[in-house]
């Protein structure tokens, strides 16, 4: 089933809700109503070694939909792809173009623009799909500049804008990467120093940008520099402005960053100094950049946990697989409680961590903009992934330091989740300061 079928689907069903709801009575007494019976031995959840299970509490009817049908095209790139597109640093193109294909790559973007309009609690259950088939951040990070990137377009572009840039988009036709960190600012996005001037009917930016995902193969680049001083605003957070404009070579500098894992898909730094971008690419009002930005950090923080998720769930099954059937001493290995006690431990880790981040989702698309349960989903999925894939790799022993079991590239790939988009610690500063009412700590 393609992607906007699923949201038509949803949308009638959410709709049918919605005149259930008005047709009931108001009068009607809970002691009228008959008690549901308790369903003996009801099975919620599969087995951790079972591929891609959809039986996983407190999904929706529309998330399971999205579940299977991306579990059909993740089905055709197993594990030996991955590991082959990740030694010879490959970009994917036969899986992204088969996503696009499928209308995938337009989840959570409007109907009319060819996306199918779905809401951020699917689109966290595709790229959780993605990772957990093998695919790992390898998968995820081919797709997920289109899946949710340009938000800040289709919520503050013009109508010209989402016509221009969101079709081609969603259709695989143009690939985007996202610039805003910097060599020198790190996490303190306030304090960005490339800059944009105004002259005539275009922009000049200067400046640097670093960690920039897919740059080696983007065609556009969504990119956050100050048109104001900082010394010129009263608060730090004006005077930012965001552009969707083409990456064009010939004034960015594009050199790729050798790294530890996630070698499909491409790092790099931008150097860029009177690159001239035309004024109609400014996303909204100059100066309020950074409001715009901050609308999809929230939804990011989920993507990147549900992401993170995939590849603790993908290292649990190839750890449970693996210890059913390796035999020591007259037994399976997952006997002994050495070996199985922690595996127990990575699941009810990654379960957790998972309810957190279907919540922190559902409660993105009713329209919540605090940052509690996406930073916290985001830190527990993390966290567990790490711990599940290093758990996996000493299950398999000197098996799992073998390329062969795939459990190593897990646990580089898993590595990439603690440190992106944002750090644990400053998940911990953000709870212990807005959730805890603690001092700022920074």
């Amino acid at each position: 089933m393609t992607a906007a079928a699923i949201g038509r689907r949803t949308f009638g069903h959410k709709l049918l809700q919605t005149l259930n709801c008005t047709v009931q009575p108001v009068t009607s007494s809970l002691k009228t109503q008959p008690k549901p019976r308790p369903q003996k031995h009801r099975h919620v959840h599969t087995r951790a070694g079972d591929y891609l299970p959809t039986s996983l509490v407190g999904w929706t009817e529309s998330q399971q939909s999205v579940r299977e049908a991306i579990s059909k095209i993740c089905s055709q790139y197993g594990d030996e792809y991955w590991m082959e597109k990740d030694t010879h640093h490959s970009f994917p193109w036969e899986f992204y173009k088969d996503i696009a294909k499928n209308g995938w790559l337009g989840i959570c973007l409007p109907e009319e623009y060819g996306g199918a309009n779905l809401g951020l609690a699917e689109a966290a259950v595709m790229l959780q799909t993605v990772a957990e088939s093998g695919a790992c951040m390898n998968g995820a990070s081919s797709i997920h500049m289109n899946i949710f990137g340009l938000a800040p377009v289709a919520k503050f572009g013009t109508a010209e804008q989402r016509k221009r840039w969101l079709v081609p988009l969603i259709q695989g036709q143009e690939r985007a990467c996202f610039g805003v960190t910097e060599p020198n600012t790190g996490l303190d996005t306030l304090k960005l120093q490339s800059s944009a001037v105004k002259k005539g009917g275009k922009y000049i930016l200067s400046g640097q940008k670093i960690w920039i995902s897919t740059a080696q193969i983007a065609e556009k680049i969504l990119i956050l520099v100050r048109t104001t001083p900082l010394d010129q605003v009263k608060k730090a957070s004006h005077g930012l402005s965001l552009f969707y404009t083409d990456l064009d070579r010939s004034a960015v500098q594009v050199i790729e960053i050798p790294k530890m894992g996630r070698c499909a898909v491409d790092s790099n730094a931008l150097f860029f100094d009177g690159w001239e971008v035309p004024a109609e690419d400014l996303i909204g009002e100059e100066g309020d950049g950074f409001k715009m930005i901050m609308h999809g950090m929230n939804a990011e923080r989920v993507l990147v946990g549900s992401e993170a998720l995939g590849i603790g769930y993908a290292a649990l099954r190839r750890a449970c697989n693996y210890v059913n059937e390796r035999v020591v001493f007259g037994n399976p290995i997952g006997k002994y409680q050495g070996i199985q006690h922690p595996l127990a431990e990575c699941w009810m880790q990654l379960e957790s961590a998972r309810l957190t981040l279907n919540v922190a989702a559902n409660l993105f698309d009713q329209g919540y903009q605090d940052g509690d349960y996406a930073n916290a989903g985001k830190f527990l999925a993390a966290e567990a992934a790490f711990k599940t894939a290093d758990r996996a790799v000493m299950s398999l022993g000197g098996m799992g330091y073998a390329k062969e079991y795939h459990v190593e590239r897990y646990l580089r790939e898993a590595t990439l989740s603690r440190i992106a988009p944002i750090s644990a610690e400053m998940i911990k500063n953000y709870i212990g300061q807005k959730v805890l009412g603690l001092p700022r700590s920074y």
